[in-house]
């Protein structure tokens, strides 16, 4: 049993302001009891800091299974860097591979997602924000560049299951992202709200297919991207069009959606509205990183308990949380992947050579 069956919490995702728990926090935290927490580069220093963090947030919160989500793609996207965890490429890199050998990029992502889910799992993180399904275009913003395993959706597909088999055999439940797709945008939706104007054919074509082929994952996030030729008043996240027409019609999507960090410059007005707004349109979690005080208070009072199908969906993960039970592999086998991986990706990623962490 996961627990949420007899106290529901928040439909939330919140981050935290740095190393440990603030008194602020622990009192915040425990009273709001959000769905899970996710960190960031500032809340991570050392492993056994790390551990203790997490050991906390879930003795807080009282849930064994409780969901700790974490980006940690790979290349410049990383929360727990060198020197204490290993140095991953980005998954580009695996693309150029994929180009040249397929099969040696599929066992390279696998191994890859395998040694990642394993210094998860040894930090007490359950949930990885990751693999991303955004198709590469030329020209666009970087905010997803060399985040995208390529421009082809048989090659994104083809890599992302692995990658997603690996973390899932690893005991880590990956997060897709940024559903219904992010390629096309021209600016960075950390600072701008990108505008897509292609067809929605085109769109359906190229953009959704990555996630229509994965559309059993258990959970995804959320793309803040203006559709204008499905929605051109509201941007994906806060979008009851782009939501229920694409993401769950579609696409065929029918498990968690989670926003993407609602504290981004794409959505405009308040933060309490935003988080009103995307759950309202169908995100089932509204997720907040910054861990600043105020922001969070307004999420937490525009965030009802989980309920019908969120809470169903919410269930299914924190489920899975609990079957998965990942255990870090011994260190000889550990060292074995890491070999065979830097020895398939030596000819893409030279930084491979030597990577022993």
């Amino acid at each position: 049993m996961s627990g949420l069956e007899f106290k529901r919490p928040k439909a939330c995702i919140l981050g935290l302001e740095g190393t440990s728990l603030s008194n602020w926090e622990k009192g915040f935290f425990r009273e709001a009891d959000p769905y899970g927490y996710i960190l960031f580069a500032r809340n991570v220093d050392e492993p056994d800091q790390l551990k203790r963090l997490t050991d906390d947030l879930r003795d807080l919160n009282g849930r064994s299974n409780l969901p700790i989500l974490v980006d940690q793609e790979g290349g410049r996207v990383m929360r727990l860097k060198p020197p204490h965890w290993r140095k991953m490429p980005a998954a580009g890199v695996f693309g150029q591979l994929y180009e040249q050998a397929p099969e040696d990029a599929r066992e390279a992502a696998y191994l890859n997602a395998r040694l990642l889910a394993a210094d998860l799992i040894d930090a007490g993180i359950s949930i990885v924000c990751a693999p991303v399904l955004d198709l590469y275009f030329p020209g666009m913003s970087d905010v997803v560049g060399d985040r995208s395993y390529g421009s082809e959706v048989v090659n994104v597909v083809a890599l992302a299951s692995a990658v997603s088999a690996g973390f899932m055999d690893g005991g880590i439940v990956p997060v897709v992202k940024h559903i219904p797709g992010h390629g096309r945008a021209s600016v960075d939706s950390h600072k701008d709200l990108p505008v897509v104007t292609a067809s929605r054919s085109s769109l359906s074509v190229n953009d959704f297919e990555p996630f229509r082929q994965m559309k059993d994952v258990l959970a995804a996030m959320s793309a803040h991207i203006l559709f204008t030729a499905i929605d051109d008043q509201r941007p994906g996240t806060v979008s009851p069009k782009v939501i229920e027409e694409i993401i769950r019609g579609d696409i065929g999507f029918e498990n968690l959606l989670i926003s993407d960090d609602l504290s981004m410059e794409a959505l405009g007005g308040s933060i309490a509205s935003r988080t009103h707004e995307c759950l309202a349109a169908g995100c089932d979690i509204a997720l907040h990183c910054n861990g600043k005080r105020t922001e969070l208070e307004q999420v937490v009072s525009m965030s009802p308990k989980l309920d019908g199908p969120a809470l169903e969906r919410a269930l299914a993960v924190t489920s899975k949380i609990t079957s998965l039970q990942g255990t870090v592999p011994a260190r000889s086998v550990l060292a074995d992947w890491n070999s065979r991986l830097a020895q398939l990706l030596a000819p893409v990623w030279p930084a491979a050579q030597g990577e022993g962490a």
